[in-house]
């Protein structure tokens, strides 16, 4: 497979990644034949496959609408990907040119292109690293040069925890994000959840997909996902399907389920 010039040297581009694979599902064009390959793979198990990537980002823009109108001007968004339109600076700094967004990903050719979008702009930026490393990611020069943890931050781990096992201690992890903010900031979180799904056998040959990449499924339901805003109060309606999370039309939420994202904010108080 000839290597793109945009590919960084030290990366596998013959194995798939999840970040290219989101990417391919939203329509963009920084995979690899590995990673179509794959989606498409996922795409024959679960035909849905891209439509639930796009009311995952749907739900993110909406939830940061929301946070910008609570007045929160940082951003901490974890596991962000590779950048497509609609990402959380444009959509924050649009409405508060003000707001200060820092992107984090472990995958390499999200961070080099999420560095490329962002030249220029003072106010955004972008680290290499891992979820399961929380102390690395608050204490990085990068992030405490934008970010001021006196002030209410939002954090967002958006489709991510699904490829977070419990054996890596996601609730212990997001505790940690959670001691180092300020009252007043929120946590949104979504993941995959099979609730709807009566056929396991999707559920199975979608595990197969993704064990042909560095971050297997691990499917978890509502009340699972709740346990980690522990500390945070639920904004109104909770942890949903994603689409039913304020959606902009009653339309837009019908068939909520089909989605297989469930997802919600939360505010810390004090």
């Amino acid at each position: 497979m000839q290597r793109p010039n945009w590919a960084p040297d030290d990366i596998d581009i013959e194995r798939p990644s999840v970040a290219r694979m989101y990417d391919y599902y939203l329509g963009g064009s920084h995979n690899f034949a590995a990673d179509r390959a794959a989606a498409r793979s996922m795409m024959e198990a679960v035909p849905d496959a891209p439509l639930m990537a796009q009311a995952n980002r749907a739900f993110m823009r909406r939830a940061v609408q929301y946070l910008i109108d609570q007045g929160i001007r940082q951003f901490l968004d974890i596991g962000s990907g590779i950048p497509t339109v609609g990402n959380v600076h444009e959509i924050a700094q649009r409405a508060a040119p003000d707001a200060r967004v820092v992107y984090v990903d472990v995958d390499p050719v999200a961070v080099a292109h999420s560095r490329e979008i962002l030249d220029g702009n003072p106010d955004a930026t972008v680290i290499q690293e891992d979820l399961r490393r929380p102390e690395a990611i608050l204490r990085h020069p990068d992030v405490t040069r934008l970010l001021d943890f006196s002030q209410p931050v939002a954090v967002l781990v958006v489709a991510v925890l699904h490829f977070i096992p419990d054996a890596d201690r996601p609730q212990e992890v997001l505790r940690t994000l959670r001691t180092a903010l300020a009252p007043g900031s929120h946590l949104v979180l979504s993941q995959a959840s099979d609730e709807s799904r009566s056929d396991t056998g999707q559920r199975a040959e979608a595990e197969r997909v993704y064990r042909r990449t560095d971050n297997p499924l691990w499917i978890r339901n509502r009340a699972e996902l709740t346990v980690f805003f522990d500390g945070f109060e639920l904004v109104e309606p909770g942890v949903v399907w994603v689409p039913q999370w304020r959606p902009e039309s009653p339309e837009s939420a019908e068939d909520a389920e089909q989605a297989i994202f469930i997802g919600g904010v939360g505010r810390l108080g004090g």
